[in-house]
């Protein structure tokens, strides 16, 4: 059977920096993952997906094949939830960050529980990371720029994968130098350097975490159809994702009793 990821060497596995037009255009109920105490395995978590993500067997598979020596004291597991979020499937409405981010900026967050044990998972796993703070670039071949007028705050609900190196994102695979193009000049301070765990790791991408928030400082019309959207990432006065622990049941059968994890 012909493999269905999209291999290292070919052009279109930028298209995770271009994830960007699906997110909803007003705020969302704050995410909510309730989980049990222990971090399941990679197989355990995306059990409940299987129906959800075509071939989610076979991606977990895959990437677990590079992850036996895992660097930044991850484990095996961590490095894959990571790698798995990175690699990309054909066609692209297959690729599991595009699945996970559609559920994630989807209003009815009761579609994300199966997502629960996966996120927790990942999320540890990045929490290991240092957060970087530096400028990181995202684009997309579309004019967005009405959409982010300066001085407008928002969220963007999905995990957003963004490059250091500028001249990614000008190449003709990907936003070129002619037409309708956006990207996005971030100032962020909790990226996560991921290069070590990516599925495609020449790409220096820096992931930002699901559910954070942004402020527009500047648009620049550059020409050519080429606007420049300058964000800085900013604090939520309160968690728009957090992560709460079955603790026990008060009786058998009982009310059970929640308690916030302080593990990411």
């Amino acid at each position: 059977m012909a493999s269905k990821y999209v291999d290292n060497a070919e052009p279109r596995h930028i298209q995770r920096f271009s994830d960007v037009a699906g997110e909803p255009k007003r705020m969302l109920v704050p995410i909510k993952v309730y989980v049990t105490k222990d971090v399941v395995s990679l197989e355990d978590a995306i059990k409940p997906l299987v129906s959800l993500v075509p071939d989610v067997k076979q991606m977990v598979w895959t990437v677990q094949q590079n992850c036996d020596e895992p660097q930044d004291g991850l484990t095996s597991d961590e490095c894959a939830a990571i790698m798995l979020y990175t690699m990309e499937w054909t066609p692209r409405e297959n690729s599991f960050f595009h699945i996970l981010n559609a559920a994630l900026r989807d209003a009815k967050r009761e579609n994300l529980v199966p997502w629960y044990h996966y996120l927790r998972l990942v999320i540890v796993a990045l929490s290991k990371l240092r957060p970087i703070a530096r400028p990181v670039y995202r684009g997309v071949k579309m004019d967005l720029h009405y959409l982010y007028p300066k001085g407008k705050t928002f969220v963007w609900w999905g995990f957003s994968s963004c490059t250091t190196a500028v001249e990614v994102l000008q190449s003709e695979q990907f936003l070129g130098k002619t037409g309708a193009r956006t990207m996005f000049h971030i100032e962020c301070h909790s990226g996560k350097d991921i290069r070590q765990h990516s599925f495609y790791p020449t790409e220096d991408e820096i992931l930002l975490l699901a559910a954070r928030q942004f402020q527009v400082t500047g648009c620049l019309d550059s020409g050519n159809g080429l606007h420049i959207i300058q964000l800085k990432e900013i604090e939520p006065p309160f968690p728009l994702i957090d992560f709460v622990l079955k603790v026990s049941a008060s009786v058998p059968q009982g009310p059970q009793k929640w308690e916030r994890d302080s593990s990411v």
